[in-house]
Formats: C-alpha cells, sequence, structure tokens
C-alpha cells in the first residue's frame, strides 16, 4: 500500500488514527479502510469535512500503490469545527501518521473544489457542515463518482439537515442506491436501486427519530432518560 503500513493494516491504521479528535467509531473506520483498500490503482478519493484529520488517516492509509486521497475543508474560523488552528493539527497528525505523501489538502469548500474539478472519483466520504443545503450540494460529488463506486455519508441518520438532504436525493435516485449503514454512517453505491434497497432507507427512520430525541435530551441535560433509551455517550450519537 502506499501508506507504507503494509500487512500491518487496519490495525495499524486505526491505532495512528484513534487518538486524533473526532467522531469516527472503530467499526465505521472499518468501513472507511475497506472501501478505500478497494479503490483501484491510481485511483481518487475525496473527503468532505477534514476536521482534525481522523479518517483522513484511516482512508490514506488504506491506499493502493498510486491512489491519492483529496482532502476538502475550508477551515474555517467561526465554524464549531474550524476552530484557529485546525488546518495545523490536520497536516501534523496526516504527517506523523505518515500518511502526507498520499493525501492532497485542499482548504477551500466543497463546491469551490468540485467546480474546477474534472476526472472520475472512485469514492466520496462526506462529513462536512450538516445543514440541509450543504449536504445536498455536497452530494452533487456522486454524479463524478465512477459507476460501482461507493459515496459513504457520516451521521446520516444522526442530524435533521444530513437524513434529510439524503432522503431527499435517495428516494427518487435512479442511479445511487442505499447499502446500509455502520452506527450513522451510511453506504452509499453508484448503481440503480430497488426497491428493497428504497425500502431500508424507510426503515432507518425510527431510529433517527429516537437519535434526534436523545440530542434533545442531552441538550436539556436528562443523560438519565438518554440511556434509558440506550445511548450511554456525553456525546450526541454518530
Amino acid at each position: 500500500m502506499a501508506s507504507g503500513f503494509g500487512a500491518s493494516g487496519f490495525e495499524a491504521a486505526f491505532a495512528a488514527a484513534e487518538p486524533i479528535p473526532g467522531w469516527l467509531t472503530r467499526d465505521q473506520a472499518r468501513d472507511l479502510y475497506d472501501a478505500a483498500a478497494a479503490v483501484p490503482p491510481g485511483g481518487v478519493v475525496v473527503e468532505i469535512g477534514s476536521h482534525h484529520g481522523r479518517s483522513a488517516v484511516v482512508l490514506a492509509a488504506a491506499l493502493p500503490q498510486g491512489a491519492r486521497l483529496v482532502a476538502v475543508d475550508p477551515f474555517p474560523d467561526d465554524w464549531r469545527y474550524g476552530a484557529a488552528g485546525t488546518e495545523r493539527e490536520f497536516r501534523a497528525h496526516v504527517e506523523r501518521a505518515g500518511v502526507a505523501g498520499v493525501v492532497e489538502l485542499r482548504v477551500a469548500t466543497s463546491r469551490e473544489v468540485r467546480g474546477g474539478w474534472s476526472g472520475r472519483l472512485d469514492l466520496v466520504y462526506v462529513d462536512g457542515k450538516h445543514d440541509y443545503w450543504t449536504v445536498r450540494d455536497d452530494l452533487a460529488w456522486v454524479a463524478l463518482v465512477a459507476p460501482g463506486g461507493w459515496v459513504l455519508v457520516h451521521d446520516a441518520f444522526s442530524s435533521l439537515g444530513v437524513t434529510t438532504a439524503l432522503l431527499r436525493e435517495l428516494l427518487p435516485s435512479r442511479s445511487l442506491r442505499y447499502a446500509g449503514r455502520t452506527g450513522s454512517l451510511a453506504r452509499l453505491q453508484v448503481a440503480p436501486p430497488s426497491r428493497a434497497d428504497r425500502a431500508r432507507v424507510l426503515g432507518q427512520l425510527p431510529w433517527w427519530v429516537r437519535n434526534l430525541v436523545v440530542k434533545v435530551l442531552l441538550r436539556l441535560r436528562l443523560r438519565p432518560l438518554a440511556r434509558a433509551l440506550g445511548h450511554g455517550d456525553a456525546a450526541d450519537p454518530y
């Protein structure tokens, strides 16, 4: 593999990523790793929303020879996850993990990068701003993914904005199918969806509503009630 992790594979990649701040579970990291490892040699992966680099390290570590990860994040000072120093931390983390050579950081918005993009993609990971309009715009990258390629979306069923944007795109789509989820990480494939695929999307809605209730309870400092719904974390469901 291009990153030099070699036979040590996922375990070494996650060991490098785990200390980095972020909201990516081990099982979700495994999904990212496997998807990136399946990219063809010389392929291209785009990550939207890089934060401190937790997911970027996992993706980059799995890439085959000649493949690269384009990490897209504007790192704005006025956004919750874009505090001063975040870009510097991202660069330090990918360097420390030994994957800087296969990571190309674009300090810009998703729309700005996409507007000047040419060529096909093999994998897109979406974890940018979570409002409806931004997510819908980020999902426009799907048009650049090769048939059979994958789009992974974090917080897919734990955010009002992300979920409603996904429903708007998935339900009428004839070229994007829902393949499942790991926690809130949804796996979408660029392929014609079946009726069963569409039904599986709708089948996630009760879990999504439960997560929205949990988020309200956490903000009201009612953690015992959140625990009663099976949520033992102080952070929002992810």
